[in-house]
C-alpha cells in the first residue's frame, strides 16, 4: 500500500508528461525522431563516415565506372568511378543545409512580418499581408524555378530562390497567431501595465506561438529539401561535382536502365530524409497539442 502512494494518477501529471507519453506511445513518431536523428548525425559526421571522403569532389575512376553494388562499393559506382555510397552520406549534409538556411530565412523574415501586421493591424497589415497573398498565390516550385534561371545555377543560389518564396507561410502563420494571442486575459493585463508593443510582441506573444513554430518548421524542412533535390535535378540547384541528391539523380538517370543505383539510391535517401521529418513533425504536433491534455 505504501508503494501506491508513489504513483502519480494520470489526470494529476503535469502537460509536459502527458505530452511526453503521448509522443512515446505513438510508434511512428518514434521512428520519425530516431531516423531524423540518424540523418543529422550522418550530416554532421559525414567526411569521417563516408568510406572515400574524396569522391565529393573533382576526382575520376574511369576504369572503375558504373561498377553495380558490391562489397567494396555498396552502391555502386557512378559514371566516373566515383562511390555512390561515399557521395550519398556527404550529400546528407548539403541537403540538410538546404532545409535548415531556408527555413531560417523564412522565419527570421516571416515571423516578425507577421507579428508586426497582426499587431498594428491597419496600413501595416494590409501592406504587409496582400504582398504574402501575392508571393502565396505562385506555386513554391515555380517561383524557385523563376528566381533560379534569373542567376547563375549553384547552392546558394537555389537556398535563396526556395526561402524568396517560403517566408510567405510563416507570415500567415505569425500573423493569425497573432491575432488569436491578442485576445488572451493576460495580454490585456500586460498592455495595461504600460508594456511597450515591443516588449508585447517578443515578450508576450512570440513565446507562446513558438510551439506552432516549431511544429510548422519540423514539417516544413522536408519539403524543403525535397524543393532543393528538384531544383538540383533541372540543373538550377546545387552544381556538378557537388554531391547533392537531385544533382545525383539527373547525372545517373542517364545510365538508366542498365545502371540503376545511382538514381536509385540517391532517391532512397531523399524519400528516407523527407520521411523521417514528416513522421517528427506529426509527433511533435501532437505532443504541444493542448486540445488533447483534457
Amino acid at each position: 500500500m505504501d508503494d501506491m502512494k508513489h504513483i502519480t494518477p494520470l489526470h494529476k501529471k503535469s502537460g509536459f508528461t502527458r505530452a511526453f507519453l503521448r509522443f512515446k506511445k505513438n510508434t511512428l513518431s518514434k521512428l520519425g525522431l530516431y531516423m531524423a536523428v540518424g540523418v543529422i548525425l550522418t550530416g554532421i559526421f559525414a567526411p569521417f563516415i563516408a568510406p572515400y571522403p574524396q569522391d565529393g569532389g573533382y576526382v575520376t575512376y574511369f576504369h572503375k565506372s558504373l561498377q553495380p553494388p558490391s562489397w567494396k562499393h555498396p552502391f555502386g559506382t557512378d559514371s566516373i568511378g566515383r562511390d555512390v555510397f561515399s557521395r550519398i552520406i556527404l550529400g546528407t549534409r548539403i541537403s540538410l543545409m538546404i532545409g535548415a538556411v531556408v527555413l531560417s530565412l523564412a522565419v527570421l523574415v516571416g515571423v516578425p512580418l507577421g507579428l508586426f501586421a497582426g499587431y498594428f493591424r491597419g496600413v501595416v497589415e494590409i501592406i504587409i499581408m496582400r504582398i504574402a497573398d501575392i508571393f502565396l498565390s505562385i506555386p513554391a516550385l515555380v517561383l524557385a524555378m523563376a528566381v533560379s534561371a534569373l542567376f547563375k545555377p549553384n547552392l546558394y543560389v537555389c537556398i535563396g530562390a526556395i526561402a524568396f518564396r517560403w517566408w510567405a507561410w510563416y507570415c500567415r502563420l505569425a500573423y493569425g497567431e497573432t491575432l488569436s494571442i491578442k485576445q488572451e486575459d493576460y495580454i490585456e493585463a500586460a498592455r495595461s501595465y504600460g508594456c511597450s508593443p515591443i516588449y508585447m510582441m517578443a515578450g508576450e506573444i512570440l513565446p507562446n506561438m513558438s510551439s506552432t513554430i516549431i511544429v510548422k518548421i519540423s514539417l516544413d524542412i522536408g519539403y524543403a529539401i525535397l524543393t532543393g533535390a528538384t531544383l538540383g535535378f533541372l540543373g538550377l540547384g546545387a552544381q556538378p561535382p557537388t554531391p547533392e541528391w537531385g544533382n545525383m539523380a539527373a547525372e545517373g538517370r542517364h545510365d538508366l536502365p542498365f545502371a540503376w543505383w545511382t538514381t536509385t539510391f540517391s532517391g532512397l535517401a531523399l524519400l528516407l530524409t523527407v520521411l523521417a521529418f514528416n513522421l517528427l513533425g506529426d509527433g511533435l504536433r501532437d505532443y504541444f497539442d493542448v486540445s488533447l491534455e483534457e
